[in-house]
């Protein structure tokens, strides 16, 4: 019989919110509306006192959890292996296949969350993603091991803080100068699902790009993000005539790279002190040498 249990909030944890707590001591065992109801009727306690779900929890507190089943009335899923390109005390830095979505959700049951989690099941936080990749990209994501590293990634996103470059593959022949800034104001539109984004209205989106193989039917490029809009690098580059290889929203239907999987890699990424880079795993002509990739690294300090 599941049985009451009292834990100790840990260093790690300490500040969160007491219903992001329980969500992930809970590693999704339980669904949040059940645990709001635990919170509401009393059954969640800190220090045997009642609490709100936004009530920050400190240090050393003890939370009352109730008795529950794991996973009752969950579907079970099965979770692939991931790889982590860099890892130290505070953070670490996954290396994201393309085909695989950072969050779960709406029938997902395999992801980066769900990874970290199986991964990480005894980790006194469960490292928490701090941005997202869309789930044909590849590349670089990071990961809080603290509330506290959590909270200063969270802050370093929303200052710009966090300098990013990205390769992409590209249709047709990329002539503009190193560093040509792209400008654009862009915006979601369409049904939860269905969404595309549109340029014209909405909010700035900045990038530099510099070419680094150029071909006849195809660049090589990389992209210096300055914003961090839904889908910014695909919807510039298409929206100049150069889409991304293998991008079937925003591409060339038809063309020969279209069932290509999509050629869009977080190659690297400057965080605080830290400067971490992960080369594609990119074949069949697609690579990428070693020149290319020290050019693409030199932009994230331009």
């Amino acid at each position: 019989m599941p049985e009451t249990q009292f834990v100790i909030v840990t260093q790690a944890e300490s500040g969160q919110k007491l219903l992001q707590f329980l969500e992930r001591r809970l590693t999704g065992e339980v669904p949040r509306s059940a645990i709001q109801k635990w919170i509401r009727t009393g059954q969640v306690r800190v220090d045997k006192g009642r609490k709100k779900p936004f009530d920050r929890i400190e240090a050393g507190q003890s939370v009352r959890i109730p008795p529950y089943t794991p996973g009752e009335g969950k579907q079970v899923s099965e979770t692939g292996d991931l790889k982590v390109a860099f890892e130290d005390a505070e953070l670490l830095a996954v290396a994201k296949p393309a085909g695989l979505a950072a969050h779960g959700g709406d029938g997902v049951t395999d992801s980066v969350t769900a990874r970290l989690r199986a991964k990480y099941r005894d980790a006194a936080f469960m490292p928490t993603l701090a941005h997202r990749l869309d789930r044909d990209t590849s590349g670089l994501l990071l990961a809080a091991k603290s509330y506290e590293a959590l909270r200063e990634l969270n802050d370093l996103f929303a200052s710009n803080g966090v300098a990013k470059v990205y390769l992409a593959w590209v249709e047709g022949r990329w002539d503009e100068p190193d560093g040509a800034l792209l400008e654009d104001v862009m915006e979601k539109r369409g049904e939860p699902g269905r969404e595309r984004v549109r340029t014209g209205s909405g909010k700035t989106a900045l990038a530099r790009v510099t070419g680094l193989v150029t071909g006849r039917d195809r660049s090589l490029l990389a992209v210096r993000l300055l914003t961090g809009r839904t889908h910014q690098i695909r919807v510039q580059l298409a929206t100049r005539g150069h889409p991304v290889v293998g991008d079937r929203k925003y591409g060339k239907a038809g063309s020969r790279t279209s069932r290509t999987s999509m050629r869009l890699h977080c190659y690297a990424l400057h965080a605080g002190e830290r400067t971490i880079s992960l080369k594609p795993a990119w074949s069949g002509g697609w690579e990428v040498d070693r020149e290319a990739l020290q050019k693409a690294l030199g932009l994230l300090f331009d």
